[in-house]
């Protein structure tokens, strides 16, 4: 699974072309279930959440905007973002679907076109984008735009997925609940050592702006987990009084449990003896072998402090994933680190200016992937980030030693 996400950086136009008719299969796809499972596909008007019609405009927008409308397309990431553009398959698209320039509470009381003619317009931009695409040459600047439009589209597909768990909708998709994991998590001992981070900006392919550039980071030795947390190694915290102790939060955790007055992990109750998850809109028996899931960074902070434990920091995570791939077990679910979301050294941002710097300094880097990811975003490289209050996005942990462990053969 990992390796789709590699070969998607570096795919062809061939491979591209598929990709994004796939991508846009499972948006349409997912899309259509919402309209089954929600009247009027009406959501309250949230932070977490955006109107699942002007989700599906705003996918084919995007992908038209940076291709087809894209003067400055063969550019690839030195484009500039500001060149004036044609109109595209909608006029006045711009004044929907720019998130860049369309706040978030307005959303939903834009004058959407219908379902129908939104479906019309995605087809009719798919069509330009595939036409494009098979008259462009293989070099990586010429395919950036597509790969950038392929991977929003399953960024966004994720959204929706953990958009209906939170809205509690019966899709029916296995993917929104991660398997059981297959054995217990063991320590992986990782001496100290330099470590290069990032991707190098000679590497080829498709990189996001925020993984750029490579640099080296000093270290420490310690072990890390070999896979996530799952309920049976979390669960125990919650019967110790772990949400009434405010010894084992920090402040800003100590802050959210006051706001919120959590007593457990969200979608979760006690039945009993034996716990209860809430999956496509109503209570199941809780798997105890699944990964712990749905959790803030907060919780996992707190989970560590009672478990004389440390969430890894990113560069951890990485050197981890990267130097020890046979057992180091991720994808099930995104993975809270210790590091905040900054720039790398030598940052420069991509043309999609939204995408990262607005967010530095503000949210929490996870890594790895969730059961709801395409596969084809799956990289070591990855970092994702999110504000670390949010428990509807599918994340867990793994946690490190707080003392150095014996060096071993986590290079």
């Amino acid at each position: 699974m990992h390796d789709t996400g590699l070969q998607a950086r570096h795919a062809g136009p061939g491979w591209l072309a598929e990709a994004l008719c796939a991508s846009r299969a499972d948006t349409l796809a997912t899309f259509a279930a919402y309209e089954h499972a929600l009247a009027a596909l009406a959501v309250p008007q949230r932070a977490t959440l955006n109107p699942p019609l002007w989700e599906l405009g705003h996918i084919g927008w995007f992908q038209e905007f940076w291709t087809t409308r894209n003067p400055l397309l063969l550019q690839g990431a030195a484009a500039d973002p500001e060149v004036p553009r044609p109109q595209g398959v909608r006029p006045g698209a711009d004044a929907l679907y720019d998130s860049s320039r369309v706040p978030h509470g307005s959303r939903w009381s834009l004058p959407l076109p219908g379902a129908g003619a939104t479906r019309d317009d995605l087809a009719r931009q798919l069509d330009a984008t595939l036409a494009l695409l098979q008259r462009t040459d293989g070099s990586d600047a010429a395919l950036y735009f597509f790969r950038l439009a392929l991977f929003h589209e399953d960024m966004h597909h994720e959204a929706a997925l953990y958009m209906a768990h939170d809205l509690g909708l019966p899709l029916d998709d296995r993917r929104l609940q991660p398997a059981a994991l297959p054995a217990a998590r063991r320590p992986l001992a990782c001496p100290a050592a330099p470590f290069e981070a990032g991707l190098r900006r000679d590497a080829g392919g498709f990189a996001f702006d925020n993984e750029l550039a490579a640099h080296v980071q000093d270290l420490p030795a310690g072990d890390i987990d070999s896979c996530v947390l799952r309920w049976s190694d979390v669960l125990p915290f919650v019967d110790d009084g772990g949400y009434r102790t405010p010894h084992w939060w920090s402040p800003p955790g100590a802050a959210w449990l006051a706001a919120t007055q959590a007593v457990a992990p969200r979608f979760l109750r006690r039945d009993g003896a034996d716990w209860q998850q809430w999956r496509q809109g109503r209570w199941q028996p809780l798997d105890p072998a699944q990964p712990a899931c749905h959790l803030t960074a907060h919780e996992a902070d707190a989970w560590c402090r009672w478990a004389g434990r440390r969430l890894p920091t990113e560069f951890e995570w990485e050197r981890a994933a990267a130097g020890h791939p046979e057992d180091f077990l991720w994808g099930q679910v995104w993975e809270w680190t210790a590091s905040a979301f900054a720039p790398y050294p030598g940052f420069v941002p991509h043309p999609y200016r939204d995408y990262s710097a607005p967010w530095f300094g503000s949210r929490r880097v996870l890594r790895g992937a969730s059961c709801m990811t395409q596969p084809r975003l799956h990289h070591v490289r990855y970092r994702n980030f999110f504000a670390p209050e949010r428990n509807d996005v599918p994340a867990g942990l793994r946690t490190c030693s707080l003392s150095p462990a014996a060096p071993g053969p986590c290079g």
